[in-house]
């Protein structure tokens, strides 16, 4: 079920996307609203997993609202006006919705976001664990099958957008998931996040020079953002 938010401050076109979002299963409005405030507020406080949103609104424009929640939830632009469409885009929305909206281009727009949560499937990491409380292994969406990993093996994670590639020592297997989800999958005594683009196996790690990590023949930068935890996290290891 994809839980949606509305917010436009014309209200005849809050109704005719309330309206829609009626008729398509798998739908289920949590609120509709003409405050670009009070859906500000929903949407960072509530699990929203879909925003129809305007563009042009008198309190908080729709892409001022789209780089305050960065990414929080998949975000459909309705307007009238074509010209947003670049800057939405830029700011990875879900799909761009010209008014007057008609139903099926609604329905079309409902389907991608649709498909996109079903190959974004959880991660989900076994029940099965190692006697030290680490799991064995994950399974992971792929293009064509659901593909078992074990964690052991697993030398490190690189991200891009949607997409993931998981490098072992002997293939790379790309999920359409996000850094976030296998940041939380992966248990942390294991694996460390040291830069957005990378989650690294701290065992795998052969040496570290100038925040640069090396693992293999692939050279990890570490980003200023994570270097700090992760000088931490291997302290304990050093002698």
């Amino acid at each position: 079920m994809i839980r949606c938010l509305v917010v436009d401050d014309e209200p005849l076109a809050l109704d005719i996307l309330v309206d829609y979002i009626a008729k398509v299963p798998g739908l289920k409005l949590i609120k509709a609203t003409t405050s670009a405030f009070e859906a500000l507020a929903l949407a960072q406080e509530e699990e929203i997993d879909l925003i129809f949103l305007d563009v042009q609104m008198p309190e908080l424009t729709g892409i001022q609202f789209l780089n305050i929640i960065k990414g929080k939830c998949k975000v459909i632009l309705t307007t009238a006006y074509s010209q947003y469409a670049l800057d939405g885009y830029e700011l990875d929305i879900a799909d761009y919705l010209l008014k007057p909206i008609a139903f099926d281009r609604f329905y079309k727009a409902v389907l991608k976001v649709q498909q996109q949560q079903s190959l974004l499937a959880p991660v989900a990491a076994v029940p099965e664990k190692q006697s030290n409380g680490v799991p064995d292994f994950i399974f992971v969406k792929t293009e064509h099958r659901i593909q078992k990993i074990y964690i052991n093996e697993i030398l490190y994670i690189e991200g891009l957008k949607d997409y993931i590639s998981i490098f072992t020592a002997s293939e790379r297997i790309i999920t359409l998931q996000y850094m976030k989800k296998m940041e939380e999958v992966l248990p942390c005594a294991v694996f460390a996040r040291v830069h957005k683009s990378y989650i690294v196996a701290i065992d795998k790690i052969e040496s570290i020079e100038r925040g640069r990590i090396q693992i293999g023949d692939k050279i990890i930068p570490i980003g200023d953002t994570y270097r700090e935890a992760f000088f931490n996290k291997i302290q304990d290891r050093n002698i």
